[in-house]
């Protein structure tokens, strides 16, 4: 597997070669910081032990964090208010939140209506989510679902390329992963699909520059729809 330093090394070479191209996550990171205001209630969904909340000039006081793992919480580097839970069932007050966001959490939803359900209850008038999740139509998440179906085979690629534990590897099921779905979900719980791209980096499987090339072939050939990641907002319905 390539170092990180090479792997940034290879994603600026594919940057110089596609003026405008921004990784996904920087797309992500860009539109939360587009929707936080000054007084702002956030919710990070999924929090983990940090992430994009640590990039954040926004008061902890303000920012809740919510996720499943009670290890993970235990172990956040933040002192942020936060709870063991899912999305599905958020401890939260109606109409308590402005701005949500989600890191690579869509793709595990079982049941993603009950999340989208609770995403548009806890929400503010005009309040919003946003989102960073893997394609469904690209052929890496295929291929992912595959390994998932074969039980030990996701986590055993997870930690052989990634270096990640099997006990942070969690199962997918990709039902709210492709812009239809997305829109037809939203338009279910009064949200709106307010924003969606669609980005390709073969950077994703730069473990070798041979697969790093192979990977920029195949993205040059997938029409837009089926790029690796979807970046997104999604917006509570304002009161009349």
């Amino acid at each position: 597997m390539l170092s990180l330093d090479e792997q940034n090394r290879l994603r600026e070479i594919y940057r110089r070669q596609h003026p405008g191209w921004q990784p996904a996550t920087e797309c992500y990171a860009a539109l939360v910081r587009e929707h936080l205001q000054p007084h702002g209630r956030v919710l990070d969904l999924g929090c983990g032990r940090g992430g994009l909340v640590e990039q954040l000039d926004h008061p902890l006081a303000q920012i809740v964090g919510i996720d499943p793992d009670l290890a993970s919480l235990r172990e956040h580097r933040l002192p942020l208010p936060r709870a063991q839970a899912t999305s599905a069932h958020l401890p939260l007050a109606s109409r308590s939140i402005d701005v949500a966001f989600a890191s690579w959490l869509l793709e595990h939803l079982a049941e993603p209506w009950r999340d989208f359900a609770e995403l548009a209850r806890v929400l503010q008038p005009g309040g919003v989510f946003v989102f960073i999740t893997p394609n469904r139509r690209h052929p890496l998440a295929l291929l992912n679902r595959l390994l998932g179906r074969a039980g030990q085979g996701q986590r055993w690629l997870v930690s052989r390329l990634y270096g990640r534990s099997g006990e942070d590897t969690f199962p997918t099921a990709y039902r709210a992963n492709s812009p239809q779905t997305l829109a037809a979900l939203a338009a279910a719980h009064g949200l709106r699909l307010e924003r969606l791209e669609t980005i390709e980096d073969p950077t994703y499987l730069a473990f070798t520059p041979a697969l790093f090339r192979l990977a920029q072939r195949l993205g040059e050939r997938l029409p837009p729809e089926r790029r690796l990641h979807l970046v997104g907002v999604l917006q509570a319905k304002r009161s009349l």
